[in-house]
């Protein structure tokens, strides 16, 4: 509903800008809630005027900014306009802004800032979205914890945008680790623990064959040959290669869901290395594949064709690469999906990578590869468990879980659950989620559990206890009817607070969906939450006229409401008791 005041604005604005109102609204936008002082509602720089055409450049910036704001007129909407450093702030009816704030939120609330006219541009299209991409048999690392939790991120914005989600998990199943794994359960495997701890397994057994293959040169030769059998679709390496894969995906399916993440589609690079020829062939039939001295088959990403910089695609052997592979891979999924847009969530580390494989698929004559993107992100340190260094997703959850139920049951004000140790979970991912996403994504940070599951601060804790205290409140008064007639209660500065700082919920969606960055959505929620903690703490609903009660139950459902939505859209689970 800001839509509706910066209409307002805009409509002021363009009488005295000549420009139309569709120009201006980008240009407008909510004033961040002070807490020194009464803030305006809605701003715009002049400067933007100037540089967009709406206002003509006559005199210094002090003096046209007055000029603009003394031709602007105030209306029943715009109560106030005031010029200040090249900047004309706006005040707004504040019953007419609790009016269609809460009006639209209590009428619906699934709508409410995504369905703004700021983010209208955004919706409809396809997008396919790369994420989480574990190694069978390796460690599942932070670094593939950090891709799950920032691609379902990404995936769901998009998908609350309007958009058609495509989430793919490209897994590393194929390779010579296979030849490794392949022979070393030939040699030491045991179907019997393959079935009751698959990927413990198949990692214990990844670790033992690599530690035999450094010193003895028969396993290395049986490594070889199980791979040769592979690339050759022998039946019974094929069999044993599909039971890993079959029973690691069903393995990871099972975890994800206790994370709250899932998949349209299990790819990997074994889906792939079938196609890798046929873009040889067109590589070398548009004259892109050279040979270089050493014998390998590479692309020229120089641009002044003099080899400077150059992509390797094809081994001196012959064989194909990882990046031979994404290439088809990219190919392909144009070809099934016909995607509008596909991100690759990985760490930075693999940013040259990405950069060669849109290059290579432009040089193709592809223009799509202008909408590939790479979502790049840095690395944790310090992510370990009481078992040591993780290994696993499951060690994460399980560390996560036990420290929060610890820390529930020395707790004086939890609640009695139903199933404590859910939400437990819950609350526990929660917080390793927001810890990732307080900051810029390409950022290393150091992870500690402590700092991590405290319920004080810009924590997922936080933020979950505010939710749930705030779905106590509302049960509380379930039996009490409350609508938004009279709004008249909420003009109090803990109230206005509140609504100014729910006017900026589209302008924030429409910053992370510009740089896919959760940052500006947590910062966002937990101002919320500190906003509403204080209105909880000196608003009371109980013993207030009924008039007043009824107005702040509307304020409070509304605020959850806004909570539990931008919750979901960062990958969180709502909890409403703790």
């Amino acid at each position: 509903m800001a839509c509706f005041f910066r209409r307002s604005v805009a409509r002021q604005l363009a009488k005295v800008c000549g420009v139309s109102e569709d120009a201006l609204i980008p240009l407008i936008s909510a004033v961040p809630v002070s807490k020194k002082q009464a803030s305006a509602d809605l701003r715009v720089s002049v400067s933007c005027l100037l540089r967009g055409g709406a206002a003509a450049p006559d005199g210094d910036l002090h003096t046209r900014t007055q000029a603009l704001a003394n031709q602007i007129r105030r209306d029943s909407v715009v109560e106030d306009v005031v010029a200040d450093r090249g900047v004309i702030h706006f005040r707004l009816n504040k019953l007419i802004l609790a009016q269609k704030l809460l009006g639209q939120l209590q009428s619906e609330p699934d709508g409410f800032g995504v369905k703004s006219e700021l983010l209208q541009h955004l919706q409809g299209g396809r997008t396919l979205v790369e994420f989480s991409s574990p190694n069978i048999a390796k460690k599942f690392h932070a670094g593939h914890l950090r891709s799950t939790i920032i691609g379902n991120f990404i995936a769901n914005l998009k998908k609350a945008l309007g958009k058609e989600v495509i989430r793919v998990n490209y897994l590393g199943d194929w390779g010579m680790q296979f030849g490794l794994l392949g022979a070393g359960f030939e040699r030491f495997g045991s179907q019997e623990k393959l079935k009751t701890q698959p990927l413990e397994h198949l990692f214990e057994v990844y670790v033992q064959v690599n530690r035999e293959a450094e010193c003895d040169e028969s396993v290395r030769s049986a490594a070889a040959g199980f791979y040769r059998r592979l690339v050759q679709r022998e039946d019974q390496a094929m069999a044993l290669w599909t039971q890993f894969r079959e029973i690691t995906v069903l393995e990871y399916k099972r975890i994800y869901q206790r994370l709250g993440v899932d998949f349209d589609h299990y790819s990997g690079e074994s889906l792939h290395d079938g196609q890798t020829q046929s873009v040889l062939e067109e590589l070398t039939a548009k004259r892109l594949l050279k040979t270089s001295e050493k014998g390998t088959g590479v692309v020229d990403l120089s641009g002044t064709g003099d080899m400077s910089s150059y992509a390797t695609l094809v081994r001196s052997d012959g064989t194909s690469l990882y990046l031979t592979r994404d290439v088809a891979a990219a190919l392909d999924r144009k070809q099934r999906f016909g995607f509008d847009e596909m991100i690759y969530v990985t760490d930075k580390t693999q940013t040259a990578h990405f950069q060669q494989l849109f290059h290579i698929l432009a040089a193709m004559g592809h223009q799509w590869a202008e909408r590939c993107r790479h979502v790049a992100f840095g690395l944790v340190q310090g992510m370990s468990t009481r078992r040591g260094e993780v290994v696993f997703l499951e060690d994460v959850l399980e560390e996560a879980r036990s420290r929060m139920i610890n820390n529930m049951t020395q707790s004086r004000t939890s609640k009695v659950l139903e199933d404590p140790e859910q939400t437990a979970e819950r609350i526990g991912i929660s917080a390793l989620i927001i810890q990732d996403f307080r900051g810029p994504l390409m950022s290393d940070y150091k992870f500690d559990w402590d700092k991590v599951l405290q319920a004080q601060g810009d924590t997922g804790v936080f933020l979950q206890y505010t939710h749930a205290r705030l779905c106590s409140l509302l049960r509380t008064h379930a039996s009490e009817t409350y609508s938004c007639c009279d709004v008249s209660p909420l003009t109090d500065s803990r109230s206005v607070s509140v609504l100014q700082h729910l006017l900026r919920y589209d302008e924030v969606l429409l910053q992370s969906a510009d740089d896919l960055q959760p940052r500006h959505l947590v910062n966002f929620l937990m101002t919320l939450s500190h906003l509403v903690a204080s209105a909880h703490r000196e608003l009371p609903v109980k013993g207030s006229p009924a008039a007043t009660a009824q107005a702040r139950l509307c304020l409070f459902s509304s605020v959850r409401s806004v909570l539990a939505s931008g919750m979901r859209i960062l990958g969180i689970t709502p909890v409403d008791k703790m």
